[in-house]
Formats: structure tokens, sequence, C-alpha cells
């Protein structure tokens, strides 16, 4: 076929043909790899006939109404702005209407109305158009066409100055809960953090659903579903059931929960999912029926019951894999198998156990406020789901087949690295009107004062890996970023949120203004900030639309990382892209770069040159003050937000995950312990000698 007549029509599905590698070249992509990334698009590249076909379908649906319109609210007058963006798909005849209701997810279902006879009126006689989501109305002639339309704000409003304490939630355990940290200790932690520390926020890690079987996952980032939570963070005695088991239930599930307590090292979710089953199970028989509990399945809608059924599937099959299943399962919208009778059972307790987590995550947030936090709990958003998960499984039309997101070459990783997680196909999310993204995104709002976007970027473009293939051999797809955001920017402002971004690493300039335009806050990592010229980032140079933290879940925390605790960790398991000298150099080196920095700030009274000599050492003299010195540096800067990792305040230096790694290091299992390790847990907060803050948080 001609390369450009493929180059054309990848163009024009978003598909780079090209892109700049992480040398600064120019890498091509191959003829390959465009047919099957096209290929999972719906688009036919595999001969140089079908590509001229396709080109050809292309032009003769160019006036054809885009299935989803955005437009920014920008102070008013959208009304002209709809008739702009709609633009050449009008002629010169076309009467435009505009839905008289908005169609919002997790709201009230609307009766379920044909698009013919929903009430419309003309766009003509409106001077403005309420945020929100609509339908439109196109008519031409004979000709009618629909689409979905989006009233986005302009931009979000910016929150005031604060800190918060960032946590891996499972990690934080209590006296009170059942081996891993859950929704009262996140309660109790932002009860605590906002009264006595005066703290604004608590940003945990990803809640998202895992599996309803063993064994369950550890990864927080790589769950079974972004739209549902997982109840391994139930607090079993919170339950209003809890209190109605016979004594003996009571006494039993007493026992199953001091063992869980009393285990030491490692988290051991397939040990306390067990014991909470049994457990929640025996309350789900004494259930009495409540009218709250139909009222939220008729909200949450089909979303609710077909992820309710693959867990129930998954039992019955004895895995969560559905592409293992009997074919006549393996689409929820397949065979009436949502509906059929033998799953409806035990897809209602799995349904109820969503009622309770919703309740519970409420109850956190309510507390958070309770405690004078402006913001309260800020959720966390995975980039995407394991393509045999629940989400892949209810979405599947939206979901691009045989494709990976991963990551193209780069210096650490010179062999690209896929993530095994499936993308969202852009076309049949703009057919869906965004709904499936929507739902995911309200639903982490709902109850909480934030979002944090994992990989900002997945708004933008994400890296598809075709399967069987080296992720050196992926491609860039393009998403509708405007849409994307203005349906995240609505989504906040509907629940009073803020958004912010994770933009580390290769960001396009023009995504990071894209963010800052919509008001979502950036990420500013204090060891990856520097200048042009390689050097320490002053305070006032950083950003002030931004939450600035000193590391993250994928470095060791403040003194681990001092002592170069990751290099030892990398050479041991051989992830070393040069010689550990080469490492240790490069990190003292820029260590002392920050050293340097904070004792002109005034943060740091020892001389640098002396405390790089006593880290060579092995010496834990200066760790304290250089934590809290690091922390205080943030202070100093414009940022909105400043995080301060709850590991970092009390001495940890074990990280929680090593990229790279599955099963070579205990990634995310490893509980919140002390500069020794030992158990740290939540009521020794409250009653521990000072915390590693900054002065005006420091007790």
């Amino acid at each position: 076929m001609g390369d450009d007549e493929l180059i054309r029509l990848a163009g024009h599905h978003g598909v780079a043909t090209r892109y700049e590698d992480w040398r600064g070249r120019e890498a091509a992509v191959s003829r390959d790899t465009l047919v099957a990334v096209l290929g999972a698009l719906g688009v036919d590249a595999s001969t140089p006939s079908s590509v001229r076909a396709e080109l050809a379908r292309r032009r003769e649906r160019a006036r054809e109404l885009p299935p989803t319109v955005v437009v920014r609210r920008a102070g008013g007058g959208t009304a002209g702005r709809i008739r702009a963006a709609l633009g050449g798909h009008l002629d010169g005849g076309a009467e435009v209407e505009i839905e008289t209701c908005t169609d919002e997810v997790l709201a009230p279902p609307r009766d379920r109305v044909p698009p013919a006879e929903r009430s419309f009126e003309p766009l003509d006689g409106l001077a403005d158009v309420p945020p929100g989501w609509r339908g439109l109305r196109v008519r031409n002639g004979a000709r009618t066409q629909y689409a979905q339309l989006l009233v986005a704000p302009d931009a979000l409003r910016p929150p005031p100055r604060m800190w918060g304490f960032t946590a891996q939630l499972y990690s934080v355990r209590s006296a009170a809960s059942w081996g891993l940290g859950d929704l009262r200790d996140l309660a109790d932690l932002a009860d605590w953090s906002g009264r006595e520390l005066g703290a604004g926020f608590v940003l945990v890690n990803p809640l998202h659903a895992t599996e309803p079987v063993p064994p369950v996952g550890a990864s927080p980032y790589s769950p079974m579903s972004r739209r549902f939570p997982s109840p391994l963070y139930l607090r079993i005695e919170d339950m209003p059931e809890y209190a109605d088991l016979p004594a003996a239930d009571r006494e039993r599930f007493a026992t199953l929960a001091a063992k869980l307590r009393a285990q030491e090292g490692l988290l051991d979710r397939d040990a306390v999912w067990a014991a909470k089953l049994e457990a929640l199970e025996a309350m789900y028989r004494r259930r009495d029926r409540d009218p709250r509990f139909e009222e939220f399945r008729r909200r949450e809608g089909a979303a609710l019951a077909s992820f309710s059924t693959w867990c129930a599937i998954s039992e019955e099959q004895e895995a969560t894999d559905w592409r293992r299943w009997p074919s006549r399962l393996q689409g929820a919208r397949d065979h009436g198998v949502v509906d059929a009778p033998g799953h409806q059972a035990r897809a209602g307790f799995h349904a109820w156990l969503q009622w309770r987590l919703d309740g519970q995550l409420a109850a956190a947030q309510r507390a958070a406020r309770d405690a004078g936090m402006p913001l309260g709990i800020v959720h966390d958003l995975a980039v995407g789901v394991p393509h045999g998960s629940a989400d892949a499984w209810i979405y599947r039309d939206s979901c691009a087949p045989g494709m990976s997101v991963g990551a193209p070459p780069d210096e650490f990783n010179q062999r690209g690295q896929d993530w095994g997680q499936q993308p969202w196909r852009p076309g049949a999310l703009a057919l869906a009107g965004y709904r499936p993204f929507r739902e995911m995104a309200a639903a982490a709002l709902r109850h909480a004062g934030g979002i944090r976007l994992d990989h900002a970027m997945q708004v933008s473009r994400l890296w598809w890996v075709p399967e069987g293939a080296s992720p050196a051999d992926g491609t860039y797809v393009r998403y509708d970023r405007d849409a994307l955001l203005g349906s995240l920017s609505w989504e906040a402002e509907r629940f009073g949120a803020v958004v912010v971004g994770e933009d580390l690493g290769t960001v396009e300039p023009e995504v990071r203004e894209a963010l800052a335009d919509s008001g979502v806050l950036g990420t500013s990592l204090l060891w990856f900030e520097r200048d042009e010229h390689g050097r320490p980032k002053p305070p006032g140079r950083w950003r002030e639309l931004s939450l600035a933290t000193v590391g993250t879940h994928d470095m060791p925390p403040i003194t681990g990382f001092v002592h170069g605790d990751h290099i030892d960790l990398r050479d041991r398991l051989g992830l070393l892209t040069r010689s550990r000298a080469e490492e240790e150099d490069d990190h003292r080196r820029q260590l002392a770069g920050w050293l340097a920095v904070l004792h002109a700030e005034g943060l740091l009274p020892a001389e640098p040159a002396e405390v790089v000599r006593a880290l060579a050492d092995g010496s834990t003299a200066y760790d304290g003050e250089i934590v809290t010195a690091l922390q205080e540096f943030l202070t100093r800067t414009p940022a909105r937000l400043i995080g301060i990792s709850l590991a970092d305040a009390v001495g940890e230096r074990r990280t929680q995950n090593q990229p790279g790694t599955v099963d070579e290091y205990p990634n995310w299992r490893v509980p919140l312990g002390d500069v020794d390790g030992r158990p740290v847990l939540l009521d020794d907060l409250r009653t521990r000698g000072a915390l590693r803050l900054f002065r005006r948080a420091s007790r």
C-alpha cells in the first residue's frame, strides 16, 4: 500500500506515524504497528484497497455531526460557541435545538425516552446555556441528527493554599482494623490530622475494586475496576448489621480479627479478605430490606448490575479473567448474562457491599470536613485496568482489543514498558458521550474533596502496544483532550472538588498548558525539580498551580533515599542500567546540590559536605533534620497543595513499590513502620514523639 495513504488514514484517527524518542531523535512507526493499531480502532488498513475504502468512508462522513460536542462556558454566551463548534457540519438552513433537561451520571435516572421523543428548544432563542450534559438535535430538511453536548466550566477554581498527608491507606493500620488500613482508619487519620495538625487534606492510593476471589492483587494501580471501590476497605464493626449478629458470631469474628492483627511481617490481603468475606456474608444473611439500597441500585444503574454480576461469575468460575470463562459468559450484554436468574442472588450481595462502601466513604469525607479540612479526602485514579478485568468486561465495546498501554523506550527502560492495561477506544468513548469515563470520575469525586489523575497524559495520548509485540514497537494514540478534560472539570465542579494531574516525566508542553488552563493542578516532585542547567530549582520558581511533594510511592521515603537504599535494592535485583559506582556518584552529586540549597535557605544548619560524609559512613545523625528541612522547603514554594508523606513523617525507610519488579520485591505489601521497620499504628501517631513534618505542623 502507499505509505502516504496509510499515513493519512492514521492521522485521521489520531495514530502517530512518527514520534520523538528519549534521545531527541525522530523515530518512525512500523507499518505493522499502524495496521494493528488501526484495526483495534475498527479501521481496516490491511490492504491498499481497504485503506482507500476507509479514506473514502472518511470523506463521506466528513459533514456528519460529531457524536459529542464540547464547549467551554467562559462567562456566558455559550449559544454562539455551540454554533461555532458545529461549524462545517451545518448547512445554511439547519435548525439547531438543545435538550431542555440535563443528562448527568450518578444522578436519579431519567426515564428511558428515545431522543426523538425528548423535549428540545431552539438554540437561537437562547443567549446562554448552563453547564452540563444535554442532547443536541440538528434538522436539515428531511434529515435529523443527534449529538451529545457538554458545556464545561472554563476553569476550576484553584484551592486555597494548604498541606496534607499522602498515605497508602492499606498500610496505615490501627489497633481496631483487620490487618489492613480501612475506611474507618481513613476517617480517623483525617480527623486527627485536621484537628490537631491543621492538615487540609489526605491523599490516598486508589481504593479501586480488587479480585473477589484469591489471589487478591496487591497493586492499587492494577485494579479490576476503576468505577467501583474495594470491599477490602470496609470496617466490619461499623456495618449497621454487625450489632444484630448473634453474640457467638461476633465473638468468632473478633477472634478472626485478633489473629489478623497479630500477624507480623508483610500485609496479607488474601487472609484479610477471607475473614472479612465470612463476616460480610453473615451480616448479609441477616439484613433487613432497606429502600435506600434499592434507590442506590437504581442510581448506579447498569454499571453496578454488570460489576456485581462479574463478581458473582468470578466466584462461580473461580477465575476473575472473563476471557477464561465459557463463551456464553464473556459478554456483559450477551445472552442476558446480567439478567440470568442464576447470578442475581449472589450479584445482590456484591451490590450490597458497594452500597455499604458508599456509606463508609461518605463517612470518611464527613469526618474530614468536620475536622476543618477545606478539601478532605483526595482519591487517586489509576491509569487503567488489566485485559481480563471487570471494567474490560463491562465496557468491552469501548476498549481496544489486542492493545496494551505502556511507554516507549527511555533512558532507564530501553526496551519500553508494557503495563498490561487495556486502553479506551477514543471513537467509542465519543459515541458513548464519554459516559464510562464520566461515571468513573463522578464515582471517585462524590465523596471526596478531589482526585489525583495518575499519568495525566491519559487525557491526551497513550502509548499503545500491539499484543505480542515489543513495547518498543508501539505508537501514540491521541484522545480528544478537550472532551476528556471538559468531562473531568465538569464532574469536579459538580462535586465542588479539585483535580490534580500527575504530569511527571515526558509530557508535551501543550498538555501542561491545557491542564493549567482547565484549573487542573500539576505535580511538582522535589527530586525532579531542576532548572535548565540541571541545578535544584529555588522555591520561588516552582509552579503555583500544583501539588508539591518530596517523593512518590515509586521511590523510597526521604530517609531511605538520602542513604541510597534505592541504589542498593536495584543493584541486588539487577535493575541498574549503569555501574553501581556511577549511580552512587550521581546520587551524591545530586544530593549535595539539594543539601546546599537547604543550607543556603537556612533550613539545614550543618555544612552540606559534612552531611554527605556522614551519610556515606552510614550515620543517621542528620536524618531527622534532612526530612524536616526538605518538607519546610516545600512550604516556601508557591504550590497551592503541599503533600507530606506519612511514611516520611514517622521515619520509614522502605519503599512501597520498586518499578520493574513483580515478585522480586514485596510491592504494595509493606506495613507502615518506623526507621527500624517496627510497625507504627494509627493509634501511635497521637502518642508518639515529634513527627518529622515542618515547623508550623510539628507538635
